[in-house]
């Protein structure tokens, strides 16, 4: 399922085979939280921006419209529009992102919903059949994420339930794709390294759960509060002890920057709602640095957001329209600077194997670590 084509130091050149079609990795997966890019971008604008994976998230379309619906309508795929890999979270991130809406017991988590605060219940079992109903390509296992830094204590036993849970996981699994009424009999399952920012926990957990010989593991856990040079050093300790021969996934992460450090760590697939959550505001990413859009200096420009760039937006429309836009409201500003976003994104993932492919990565990795992350 995934093979490793080069590497260069850490740093990997791969191949992830799904039933859905096959990811060139290092690479990005788009975040369609509900089904759909926030700024009214659908997958047939995916489809023009380089993106080669979606995520869709499993707590939000259990609440609308309903996984059961979802299933109805034949799958996400179908739902969407989307025909390449579909990857959904388990829900697990909803248990520190709505903490003060959650309770954590050893059969799984006690929700109030944040819409109209009524009870939910998710454990492994439940996240696995809301994941299949969604019926995508790969599931990711039901864990919790903790705030960092958190107790000693409180980490270890938390990394230990998620255990337990990864193990209830892969059994409700390998039920439900043997069910004859599946959508995806095909489904992948991730299993998620966690253990706070403590080097002990990550290492030990990822020795553990490694040896369940899943489809692929992630990295969960970073980018929640800790420092960035602390989340470079966790991937450097745990790396060694992942399966050399599975994708490995950063969840959550990050800025170009982080992906750039990450890839040279040995870190294959990427998400984050950074390029969309930004554009929206009119933070853009460009190959000279991270430009605000809505400073007063771009109101006469009529210069594209970036002179490097070949997006539909850039070959297009200008600074000064794009920032009109975006003052004025219209929705139109969103979604051209969303879909700049995201094709940086997907084409700074293509940029990177192609470095990779030609043995060059980590002089392009010494160049553009000083310049992707400076405001311009």
């Amino acid at each position: 399922m995934f093979k490793v084509i080069k590497k260069e130091g850490s740093a990997r050149r791969g191949e992830f085979v799904t039933v859905h079609g096959t990811v060139q990795t290092p690479a990005f997966m788009n975040v369609a939280t509900c089904g759909a890019i926030k700024g009214a971008v659908s997958a047939l604008d995916l489809k023009n921006i380089k993106c080669q994976v979606q995520l869709c998230n499993t707590y939000h379309l259990h609440l609308r419209p309903g996984d059961e619906k979802v299933k109805q309508m034949g799958g996400l795929h179908k739902f969407t529009r989307w025909n390449g890999p579909i990857l959904t979270d388990s829900g697990g991130f909803q248990v520190f992102s709505l903490a003060k809406l959650r309770n954590i017991k050893e059969e799984g988590v006690y929700f109030n919903s944040h819409i109209d605060g009524r009870k939910i219940f998710m454990g492994p079992e439940e996240s696995m059949r809301i994941q299949s109903n969604l019926a995508s390509t790969i599931a990711m296992a039901f864990d919790e994420c903790v705030e960092n830094p958190s107790p000693y204590e409180y980490t270890k036993n938390s990394v230990e339930r998620t255990t337990r849970w990864l193990k209830r996981c892969v059994t409700e699994m390998k039920r439900l794709n043997s069910l004859d009424d599946t959508i995806n009999k095909n489904q992948m399952l991730f299993g998620i390294n966690q253990g706070g920012i403590y080097d002990d926990l990550r290492v030990n957990h990822m020795k553990e759960i490694a040896e369940l010989n899943l489809d692929g593991y992630a990295i969960g856990g970073l980018a929640v509060g800790e420092p960035a040079e602390t989340m470079y050093h966790i991937i450097e300790e745990v790396e060694p002890f992942a399966p050399k021969d599975k994708i490995r996934y950063l969840m959550g992460v990050g800025t170009p920057v982080n992906i750039l450090e990450s890839v040279a760590r040995g870190v294959d697939l990427f998400d984050c709602v950074m390029p969309s959550r930004n554009a929206r505001h009119g933070q853009l990413f460009t190959w000279d640095g991270v430009r605000n859009i809505n400073n007063a200096k771009y109101e006469t420009d009529e210069s594209p957001i970036d002179e490097h760039c070949d997006c539909p937006v850039c070959r297009n429309f200008s600074r000064a329209y794009i920032r009109h836009l975006l003052k004025s409201g219209e929705m139109l500003g969103m979604r051209l600077a969303v879909l700049h976003n995201l094709y940086f994104y997907n084409n700074l993932m293509e940029v990177i194997r192609t470095q990779l492919d030609n043995g060059t990565y980590m002089e392009f990795y010494e160049k553009y670590r000083n310049i992707l992350g400076v405001r311009i």
